[in-house]
């Protein structure tokens, strides 16, 4: 099998206001943001703390769905 461009595990960093799915050399493939004041959030439409921390988790996990045969 060739080499995987983004080599595994990803990983889940927490910042201040994002979590970032990053690979095993530590190079970032996404951000996801989250505000933690409710009138801050909707204004700026973003996620709370919890979704984001899901949607990131779920990120991390996609090349173990990917490599699993049908």
């Amino acid at each position: 099998m060739a080499e995987r461009r983004f080599p595994v595990p990803w990983q889940v960093i927490e910042h201040s206001e994002s979590f970032c799915v990053a690979d095993a050399k530590g190079y970032p493939l996404a951000y996801i943001y989250f505000e933690e004041v409710e009138l801050r959030r909707n204004v700026m439409g973003r996620m709370t703390r919890d979704e984001a921390r899901r949607i990131a988790i779920n990120i991390a996990k996609l090349p173990e769905h990917i490599a699993k045969p049908q």
